[in-house]
This record gives structure tokens, sequence and C-alpha cells, in this order.
């Protein structure tokens, strides 16, 4: 697959139908860098008027995700990939269009090349910020993937 915003938010609709009912739409691809919009409405509130946690954490983790298969198809190498924990901050009541932004490329790459080096899998800690409107962070989440080059 090649990754284009459209490509992606095509896949998620037909494998991943929550997040796209919920909301969540890839906005921008690049080598570094992956944009996800999420819009505060009535399918994806909590009872405060505000976009639930996990809308917001299905919106950040898939930058996060984004990066990490297109470094993988980059390679071409088969890589094992999963998330082995995750922390997350809220600093303020999420609501109109959240922009999630995650900046690993560099590191996904670097692990992908020690992963193929050593033979050994590779943790690594990508962050994606949503920020509002007015470019205020209302969250933060840490995503600590494991990658590992299949033999």
């Amino acid at each position: 697959m090649k990754f284009t915003p459209g490509k992606v938010n095509l896949f998620n609709f037909i494998n991943l139908p929550l997040a796209y009912i919920g909301g969540v739409r890839v906005r921008s691809i690049s080598n570094d860098k992956v944009v996800v919009s999420i819009k505060h409405r009535w399918m994806n509130q909590n009872p405060f008027k505000s976009i639930f946690w996990a809308a917001q954490g299905m919106a950040a983790e898939m930058p996060t995700g984004v990066l990490v298969m297109k470094a993988i198809k980059d390679s071409n190498r088969k890589v094992s990939m999963l998330v082995t924990k995750q922390e997350a901050e809220f600093y303020k009541k999420a609501t109109g269009k959240i922009i999630f932004t995650c900046n690993g490329g560099d590191e996904i790459r670097n692990a992908i090349k020690k992963s193929i080096a050593t033979g050994e899998g590779q943790v690594i800690v990508l962050t994606s910020e949503g920020k509002n409107k007015d470019g205020v962070v209302v969250s933060k989440f840490q995503f600590h993937w494991s990658l590992r080059v299949k033999p």
C-alpha cells in the first residue's frame, strides 16, 4: 500500500471502523511526521461534552502507527510491531478539532536498522501531541513500540 492520507483513511474505514466512525482522519504523511485529526462530536464525546479519552487515544496512536508502518514498508523487511506500553497526560478539555502530530521517523528507522544488525527487538517511545485550534496542547500520549525484524 502506498502511504497517502486517502489510502490510510480507506484502510481505516475497512479495517478500523471504530476509529473511522469516531472521526479519526489522517491529514498528512511524510517520512518524519504524520498528522491526524479528530473532531469533537456526539459520537466520540464523554458526559462532560469533550472528546472521550479513548477516542483521543485512537487519534493519538494513529500517527505513531502510520510512521512505523511506513518505515517498515520503506525498509523492505518483514518487521513485527507491537505497542507494549502507553501513557497519557491530559491538560485541557478537548473540544473542536484536535490535531495529533508525531515526529518520530528517524527513531523508527534507526531502531529497524539496529534490529537488522543485532537480530534483537528494539523498543522506541513515540510521542503524539494533541493541540486545539489555538495551538494549545490538550493531551500528550507516549506509545512504546516494540520492533523486531523477522528472520
